[in-house]
C-alpha cells in the first residue's frame, strides 16, 4: 500500500483502467458492469492520529478525501468548499455525533441521520449532488443550448437513497434525476420525501416487483451503449466510488469521539457494526480499515434477507435464494430487502488480489478481474458461486456477520427503549420525553441487536453501531414495538419536516408492468426531452 495519492480508478471487471476520478464519479458504472476502485488503497499519514484528533467532521473529510483526489483534478480549495457546502445542510453541530447507549457495556451508537433526509445516505449524496455540479459547471463553461453537457442521474431505491439523492440534485442545472423504487415496498414517508419534490429535474418511477428488479433495470440502462452516448448516464446508488469515499468520514469520526470517552485507553478494542443491504456502508468501514483505522473488526448486521449472513456461514457459499429456495423477503427494515448486495464485488476483488501467488501486480490485476467476472457471471445465470477458501479466509479476517430476524428487530427497538436512556444527546436525536428512553428505527435495532450478541462474544470491547435513519420514517415498526410501552407517543418524535408531508401534492410515474428495462428506458428519454424543451 502506498503513500501516495491514489489517483486512477479500474473496474472490478477489467476494462476500464487508468481512469481519474471524475471519470469514476461521472461514469458511475464500469460498461463491463463493474465498479470502480482505486488501484491502489492509500495508508494513513504516519502523524494521522494526533493531527486529525480534533479535526471538524468537514476538515477530516478534507484530509481522507484527498488522499483519493488529486489536486490537479480537484484544487483543494474547491474541494474544501464542495465539503463545507455539503454539510452546511445538517442539523447537529457535529454533523455525525456519537451518542452512548450503554456505558457499561462500552455499546455507542452513530448517529447518521442528521441530514436533510433523516438517513446516513444524506451524508455522501449532498457530497454527491455538489460534486455533479462541480464538474458539470467546469465542462459547460461557455457553452451554450444543445452544446451543453447534460447529465442524466438514474438510482434504484428501496426507500432512502432516492430521498437523500432527490434533495441533493433537485433544481440543479444540466442535471435530471430518475428514482426507480418498488411499488408499494417503501414506507409512506419515504415515497412522500420523494414524489412530493416538485422541481422540473426530479422524476420518480414505481416498479412492479422489489429493489432487485430496480437496481437490475438501472444496471441494463448503464449497460446499454445507445443511451449512455446520448444520455451521459450517471450513477447515484452506492456503485459510485464517491457514495463510499464520502461514507469513510464518519468511520475516523467517530472513532476520535471513542477515544475520548472516559475508559478508552491506547489498548482498547473497538469494533464497527453496520446494518447491511447493499454493502456499501460498511464497504466504507472496510477502506478505512485498510487504511489504517484500528477497528479490529466489522461486523455485518442483516434482516431475514441474510446473503451476506449466509456467505460467511456456508464456507463462502453466495447464493440469491436461501436454502428453501425463496427470494427477497419484506421485513420491517426494508432498506435492507436486498438479494444481491452490489458493494460486495468491490471487497471480493481486493480479496482476490490479495491472495493470488502471482509476482507482479499486473498480473495479481489481471486475475481479480477474470475471477471477479466470473464469480458474477455465474450468479447470473445460476443464482449462486462458491470463493476459493483464501477469499472466505481473508474476508473471515476483516468481518463477522450476525442475522436479526423480524420478530427480533421489534424486540430490540423495545428493549433499547426500556434501558437505554442516554444523557449526551444533542438536538434531533429520537427519545420520549416522558420516560427518556432511546427509540430506534428497525435497521438501527437490527445494528444494536447484533452489536449486543457481538458484545457477548468479546466482553470489554467497544462497539460502535451505525444508527442509518430517523425512526420518525418508519412509523409503522416503530408503533409496533412501543405502541404499548408506558410514556410513548410517536407525535413526539415526528420531526417538523414529516408533519403534513402525505398531504401535499406530489408527482409519480407507474412504469407498465410487462415493459422491461427498454420500456424505462424509453420513459427516461421522452421525460428528458420533455424537460429540455420546457427549459428551451
Amino acid at each position: 500500500m502506498s503513500h501516495t495519492i491514489s489517483q486512477k480508478y479500474l473496474s472490478t471487471r477489467g476494462a476500464s483502467y487508468g481512469l481519474s476520478f471524475e471519470d469514476a464519479v461521472l461514469k458511475g458504472l464500469a460498461s463491463d458492469g463493474g465498479l470502480f476502485i482505486p488501484e491502489e488503497i492509500p495508508s494513513l499519514p504516519p502523524s494521522w492520529e494526533s493531527e486529525w484528533r480534533d479535526l471538524s467532521f468537514e476538515d477530516l473529510a478534507f484530509r481522507i478525501m484527498s488522499l483519493y483526489i488529486s489536486p490537479t483534478e480537484i484544487p483543494s480549495e474547491d474541494l474544501k468548499d464542495i465539503i463545507n457546502r455539503s454539510y452546511a445542510t445538517f442539523r447537529h453541530p457535529e454533523r455525525t455525533p456519537l451518542v452512548e447507549l450503554d456505558g457499561k457495556k462500552n455499546l455507542h451508537l452513530l448517529e447518521l441521520f442528521h441530514g436533510p433526509t433523516f438517513a446516513f445516505k444524506d451524508v455522501a449524496l449532498q457530497f454527491l449532488g455538489n460534486l455533479f455540479q462541480y464538474f458539470l459547471v467546469r465542462k459547460n463553461q461557455g457553452k451554450e443550448g444543445k452544446d451543453r453537457h447534460h447529465l442524466t442521474v438514474v438510482g434504484a431505491t428501496s426507500g432512502d437513497t432516492g430521498s437523500a439523492a432527490i434533495y441533493g440534485l433537485r433544481g440543479k442545472k444540466d442535471v435530471s434525476i430518475f428514482i426507480l423504487f418498488p411499488d408499494g415496498r417503501v414506507s409512506p414517508i419515504q415515497q412522500a420525501q420523494m414524489t412530493t419534490v416538485l422541481d422540473a429535474n426530479v422524476h420518480n418511477f414505481t416498479v412492479q416487483g422489489s429493489f432487485d428488479d430496480c437496481q437490475d433495470t438501472v444496471k441494463a440502462l448503464f449497460a446499454d451503449p445507445e443511451l449512455n452516448s446520448t444520455h451521459n448516464l450517471a450513477a447515484v446508488n452506492s456503485i459510485n466510488w464517491a457514495r463510499i469515499l464520502a461514507q469513510m468520514t464518519y468511520y475516523f469520526y467517530s472513532y476520535f469521539a471513542l477515544t475520548k470517552t472516559p475508559g478508552f485507553s491506547k489498548d482498547s478494542k473497538m469494533r464497527f457494526v453496520v446494518p447491511s443491504g447493499n454493502f456499501g456502508d460498511i464497504a466504507a468501514g472496510w477502506f478505512a480499515k485498510s487504511m489504517g483505522l484500528p477497528a479490529e473488526r466489522l461486523v455485518i448486521a442483516t434482516n431475514e434477507n441474510d446473503i451476506l449472513d449466509r456467505f460467511f456461514r456456508s464456507g463462502g457459499q453466495y447464493t440469491k435464494n436461501d436454502s428453501k429456495g425463496e427470494g427477497v423477503k419484506e421485513t420491517h427494515s426494508p432498506a435492507m430487502d436486498i438479494l444481491v448486495s452490489s458493494n460486495f464485488e468491490r471487497l471480493l476483488w481486493y480479496l482476490a488480489f490479495q491472495t493470488d501467488a502471482s509476482s507482479s501486480a499486473d498480473e495479481r490485476r489481471k486475475h481479480a478481474c477474470e475471477s471477479v467476472s466470473g464469480w458474477l457471471n455465474q450468479l447470473k445465470s445460476e443464482g449462486g458461486f462458491t470463493v476459493p477458501n483464501a477469499v472466505l479466509e481473508g474476508a473471515k479476517a476483516d468481518f463477522e456477520s450476525e442475522r436479526v430476524s423480524n420478530d427480533e428487530t421489534i424486540d430490540q427497538i423495545r428493549s433499547t427503549y426500556n434501558t437505554s436512556f442516554p444523557t449526551n444527546l444533542g438536538p434531533g436525536s429520537a427519545k420520549s420525553s416522558k420516560t427518556g428512553g432511546y427509540i430506534l428505527d428497525p435497521h438501527s435495532a437490527v445494528g444494536v441487536a447484533a452489536s449486543l450478541r457481538s458484545i457477548e462474544r468479546n466482553p470489554g470491547t467497544s462497539h460502535i453501531s451505525l444508527s442509518t435513519a430517523h425512526p420518525a420514517k418508519f412509523a409503522s415498526a416503530v408503533d409496533l414495538a412501543l405502541r404499548t410501552q408506558d410514556g410513548y407517543d410517536f407525535n413526539e418524535v415526528l420531526p417538523q419536516e414529516f408533519i403534513g408531508l402525505e398531504q401535499r401534492e406530489s408527482r409519480v410515474t407507474p412504469v407498465p408492468a410487462g415493459s422491461g428495462w427498454q420500456g424505462v428506458r424509453e420513459l427516461v428519454k421522452s421525460e428528458v426531452e420533455q424537460e429540455l424543451q420546457g427549459l428551451r
